[in-house]
């Protein structure tokens, strides 16, 4: 898949997970070793994954930060793996360093918690001309959680990643190559999440496909009362309802029942 037609897809994308991190929120130190996270990759395009995002820093709240030099020992070596394989991978970095050598290890497309807010990290993607995710994020990771308050939530988020494309289009980065994450559980209350996902058509107005990424999440045990390895079927309905209101990329852990998912429905809008 080129660059340009990454984000173009008409149909909705399924993005799988792997964090070769020891403490994310749901799958942390599981593909902490270089052979695990690499067989996790095969297993992950065996079940139809589109896009592979690795990450090598977790986003939870109240994680802590990771050096940069752990960080790309983390990644790098795993992308140059998998690259071979052919599917497009994703890199969930907020760092310019790590962007540049994901990209050059083979990653297609770079996913940032800080929509590029970082120095030098927007001037990284504009000279890398890679595809792009901006997610919205209320506070930093280790806060966001505490009280996260809105007058309107949906506007707000819309406002600021509109504000996060104009940024990186005057840097020369083509919006073709953006896509945006209102991004769940950073920084909102369930209540915020919930406004989120019933107007995700909203974020349509910006022009660009629109990521998200709901698998596993507290919202999800709040609502349910499970444990964060048994919300499978909550992960599923939620990336159902996010597909029906205008997602163009679902985030997931669980690859290869979101590709159910995403067929059955797909299957239904074409027989009408």
């Amino acid at each position: 898949m080129s660059k340009s037609s990454l984000l173009s897809a008409p149909t909705p994308l399924v993005m799988g997970v792997l964090n070769v991190t020891p403490d994310s929120f749901s799958d942390g130190a599981k593909y902490h070793h270089l052979d695990l996270a690499a067989k996790r990759a095969l297993q992950m395009i065996e079940e139809g994954v589109d896009i592979i995002d690795i990450g090598g820093e977790s986003t939870r709240p109240g994680a802590s930060e990771v050096e940069l030099d752990e960080e790309l020992k983390r990644v790098v070596p795993l992308i140059e793996k998998i690259a071979p394989l052919g599917v497009p991978i994703s890199i969930d970095t907020s760092k310019p360093e790590v962007m540049r050598a994901a990209i050059n290890a083979g990653a297609h497309m770079v996913n940032d918690v800080r929509a590029l807010q970082e120095n030098g990290a927007i001037d990284a993607v504009a000279e890398l001309g890679c595809p792009v995710c901006l997610m919205h994020m209320q506070g930093q990771p280790r806060t966001m959680q505490n009280n996260p308050e809105y007058i309107d939530v949906v506007e707000e988020v819309a406002d600021f990643l509109a504000k996060r494309i104009t940024a990186c289009t005057a840097k020369g980065i083509d919006k073709d190559l953006i896509c945006v994450d209102p991004g769940f559980g950073f920084g909102k209350s369930l209540a915020h999440n919930l406004s989120l996902l019933n107007n995700l058509s909203h974020l349509e107005k910006l022009g660009v496909p629109v990521l998200a990424g709901m698998s596993r999440k507290s919202m999800l045990g709040q609502i349910t009362g499970k444990d964060v390895n048994e919300r499978l079927a909550a992960s599923l309905a939620v990336a159902l309802i996010a597909m029906q209101n205008g997602a163009k990329i679902i985030r997931v852990h669980d690859v290869k029942e979101t590709v159910d998912v995403r067929n059955v429905y797909l299957a239904a809008l074409s027989a009408n």
